[in-house]
């Protein structure tokens, strides 16, 4: 089953029995006589506006996540934390309502009825959509391409585990060789790994090698990271055994997730908003200053009023950046550079620009069309990406998360000026991207606002 399909059933499954149980709690509450009424509530308005708070609550909640290998238990599980979390927050506004209507105390209480029936109500849809899942993949239908990387005794082990649980949802298309040169046994190497990515459609890699072959991992890792792959390893029994690896263990097969999403569905759904909020307002408030400073680049120095950039962003993936102009408009004329602080490139306007920021603001645009973060790391120039994987092992790393207009890096170490620069700023990056959360947001966020209001920039 693919993702849409899986979101779109879903979808369907919690739209009738969210409704369900609305239509029971409903005429629960008017017919037991519990509360009384001099108007019965209406049915169908408060049926819309709870079905839209339920998805909003269980898209935070990550409940439309694409389900891949997980039992119904935690299915369950994950219902009834949302839906105990909703309810939760229903019952203060009926509290909030009753207090202020001098309404029975005992009208309260029937959220925990309303709790109860949509627990099992959306319970049963949901496991119901799972076993038709699960029986799909048992019989090869929905299951994802996948090779698995090595030649050795672990790989033919793997490949005959998965060989045994079809609904695990793997259909194993060949081994890899990490080494040169092709084996009889074995679909190809890791030199063409992409190109057999692409032909075949694979969205699975699993990695099995030797202890003699650890020193492959970068590689495998440096020519996967570039494709729209899920990577999982298989690890040594030492290391599952002495609780070196965290593994995910279905079916007796333990694998490793390979940079996996740090950041939860609801506190990425919440940096999108506060990303796309602060972003509009900002543009809005601004809009007078930043006619002003379009007006003072062109008074200052002949050249366009934005200047426009490819950049590289999340998973290698290029657009195009805004800013306001700060350098006279031949500033690379003879190619990509590194800018300092004092470069004689940069105009008048332009050090006030730099100065205070405002020289970023247009990037809020990229922040609107989802290409950029208010936070992350900065994105380079495909020129400079292309040096830096040259020179600096894991770089691909730092291309796993979107690009933001201020980061960690920024508030930590000074302006690009060389490779060095750039390489410590890197330490920074993996920092942040091995930590991302909210709360290290708004502190690179109140960081950032503090060094505009010194005018620290550069």
């Amino acid at each position: 089953m693919s993702k849409t399909n899986e979101k779109f059933f879903l979808i369907l499954s919690d739209l009738l029995f969210i409704n369900l149980a609305w239509t029971f709690y409903y005429f629960f509450r008017i017919e037991s006589g519990w509360v009384k009424y001099a108007n019965p509530p209406s049915f169908l308005l408060p049926l819309i506006v709870v079905y839209v708070y339920w998805i909003i609550i269980f898209s935070f909640a990550g409940l439309y996540e694409h389900w891949f290998v997980r039992s119904r238990f935690d299915e369950f599980a994950s219902v009834f934390k949302a839906v105990s979390f909703g309810c939760f927050i229903l019952f203060f506004l009926i509290f909030i309502d009753d207090f202020m209507n001098n309404a029975p105390i005992i009208s309260r209480f029937l959220i925990l009825i309303y709790w109860l029936v949509m627990v099992v109500s959306v319970s049963t849809g949901r496991i119901i959509i799972r076993s038709i899942q699960r029986n799909l993949l048992q019989k090869g239908i929905g299951q994802r391409n996948t090779y698995i990387v090595g030649n050795g005794d672990k790989a033919r082990e793997l490949r005959n585990m998965i060989g045994l649980f079809p609904q695990l949802g793997y259909r194993i298309l060949g081994l890899i060789s990490p080494d040169r040169g092709n084996d009889t046994d074995t679909a190809g190497s890791l030199e063409n790994i992409q190109k057999l990515i692409k032909e075949n459609e694979v969205s699975e890699i699993l990695i099995a090698l030797e202890p003699n072959e650890k020193e492959k991992l970068i590689d495998i890792l440096r020519y996967c990271t570039e494709e729209k792959v899920n990577m999982k390893i298989l690890p040594d029994m030492y290391e599952i055994v002495s609780g070196m690896a965290k593994t995910n263990q279905i079916y007796g097969v333990p694998l490793i997730e390979v940079m996996p999403d740090i950041m939860s569905v609801s506190g990425k759904l919440t940096k999108r908003i506060l990303d796309v909020s602060i972003s509009f307002f900002t543009l809005l408030f601004l809009s007078p200053v930043l006619i002003l400073v379009s007006v003072l680049i062109k008074l200052d120095s002949a050249g366009p009023v934005f200047y426009r950039q490819i950049r590289v962003g999340r998973k290698g993936k290029e657009f195009q950046m805004y800013k306001f102009r700060s350098m006279i408009a031949s500033a690379e004329e003879y190619g990509p550079e590194w800018s300092g602080e004092n470069d004689p490139r940069i105009t008048r306007t332009g050090k006030i620009l730099r100065r205070t920021y405002l020289d970023e603001v247009p990037q809020m645009i990229n922040v609107l069309k989802n290409e950029m973060s208010l936070i992350g790391p900065r994105p380079e120039r495909p020129y400079f990406v292309e040096q830096l994987k040259k020179e600096i092992p894991y770089y691909y790393k730092r291309l796993t998360v979107k690009p933001g207009i201020t980061g960690w890096a920024q508030i930590k170490h000074k302006y690009d000026s060389s490779l060095e620069d750039v390489k410590t700023k890197i330490q920074y990056d993996f920092y942040y991207i091995e930590n991302m959360s909210l709360k290290l947001d708004f502190k690179i966020m109140i960081n950032t606002i503090i060094v505009i209001f010194l005018m620290k920039g550069h």
